[in-house]
């Protein structure tokens, strides 16, 4: 323990405690945990942790700070260690990490620990997650009751669980998030009176572009909420998104590239449902690869559309998607294939070729876009929907169509109901 901490035992006791393996090589959060704490917490090493953690009594410390770096995650096991019995005597846990994986945090965060603070640290962030560890607790309910959700996600216009619309590229560069982020632009800006809430999630984890297509920045309140489902609830949901044109809801992608293996189904489901409890469209930018979690979108949506382009690799792949879901008895009905940069209304032979690639594969090809040429790629790049940089582009007047089509047919199975 430093002598900070003998020296000033008398005068405050301890309330906070940091552990690393050379505080010294943190300077910054010296500072700040003064700042915050005055005199009262100490540094401990990651052997001393345990034994000292253990002879607590229950409250006798507020929380310890867990401060690493990449050389500690050979020790998660260690690590992991501290967090448990910290938790044992519940003593909430701060992460604080630098140059550390993804996946070591996320080993970290499922093992207990309670919040997570890159370092160097952003200025103010530590006093802020001291202060939402302070908070307390919610009382606990005989039964579930349903609580009211922040002002700016409020429930859905429809009263209803909002429908969920995935896009799956079946090859690169097939448009999948250009059709998805100007689907949800167009979705959400049908009606100046009555426009359907509308929220894109961004599940290509490691390569996601939605915010590059959005000029939104990415959070680290979206790796945070990905990777603790568990104690997710309307604010940390809302903590996450970013909002494009005061209309648009976004979940980005996490910064960090992450294993798309890493999420979990159940945390994918929590997602996708606390999403339709707040808006009328969920619209799902999904990654290429297939993985754990694609069934729980595939089942959660209402149509899944999957993009394409003529070309053998589109096909291919094509095929290879028809013969996943059904080999494993998937609802591959709700599959609609987009055909995109599709041959001119003129171009017969070109047509001809779509319907032979239809034929061949077995499938049908339900909505074909066309080229919309440079301003798409421009578009793109200044962060902007079609609507805004090109409202008269060919592609932007499809997915005009698609998205008024997509929105009749749901109210009108709203109205069956």
């Amino acid at each position: 323990m430093s002598g900070s901490e003998e020296q000033h035992a008398d005068e405050a006791p301890l309330r906070a405690c940091t552990i690393s393996r050379d505080v010294q090589n943190f300077d910054l959060l010296i500072e700040d945990m003064e700042s915050v704490m005055g005199e009262a917490w100490g540094d401990l090493g990651f052997h001393d942790a345990i034994p000292f953690i253990e002879q607590l009594e229950v409250g006798g410390l507020e929380f310890v700070a867990l401060v690493i770096d990449y050389q500690d995650e050979e020790d998660l096991g260690l690590l992991e260690k501290v967090i448990s019995a910290a938790n044992s005597r519940k003593v909430k846990v701060i992460v604080i990490a630098e140059d550390v994986t993804p996946a070591s945090l996320h080993q970290l965060l499922r093992g207990g620990a309670d919040e997570f603070i890159p370092y160097p640290l952003p200025e103010n962030e530590l006093r802020m997650a001291i202060e939402r560890m302070r908070k307390p607790e919610p009382a606990p309910v005989a039964a579930p009751v349903a609580t009211a959700p922040q002002a700016s996600i409020q429930g859905n216009a429809s009263g209803r669980s909002g429908s969920v619309i995935a896009v799956h590229g079946l090859a690169g560069g097939t448009g999948a998030t250009t059709l998805a982020v100007n689907l949800a632009w167009e979705l959400a800006t049908l009606s100046k009176d009555k426009a359907p809430k509308v929220c894109i999630i961004d599940l290509d984890l490691q390569f996601g572009s939605v915010s590059t297509f959005l000029d939104l920045q990415r959070r680290d309140a979206v790796f945070e909420l990905l990777t603790d489902t568990e104690n997710m609830d309307g604010e940390s949901f809302e903590q996450a998104l970013m909002v494009h044109g005061d209309v648009l809801h976004a979940l980005t992608s996490p910064a960090d590239v992450i294993p798309l293996d890493m999420i979990r189904p159940e945390d994918i489901e929590a997602i996708l449902d606390l999403a339709k409890a707040h808006f009328d469209y969920v619209i799902v930018d999904m990654p290429t690869t297939l993985v754990q979690w694609t069934e729980t979108v595939l089942n959660a949506s209402q149509i899944y559309l999957a993009t394409l382009e003529m070309d053998m690799r589109s096909a291919q792949n094509a095929l290879r998607m028809k013969r996943a879901l059904q080999s494993e008895n998937l609802p591959f009905e709700k599959m609609r294939f987009v055909l995109n940069r599709a041959p001119k209304f003129t171009d017969l032979n070109g047509k001809t070729r779509v319907k032979r690639l239809a034929e061949s594969l077995g499938i049908t090809i339900e909505v074909q876009l066309p080229d919309g040429g440079k301003p798409v790629v421009n578009g793109a790049d200044h962060g902007q929907p079609l609507a805004s940089t090109a409202a008269k582009n060919v592609l932007r007047k499809e997915i005009t169509k698609l998205a008024s089509s997509l929105h009749e047919l749901n109210l009108q199975a709203e109205s069956d109901i």
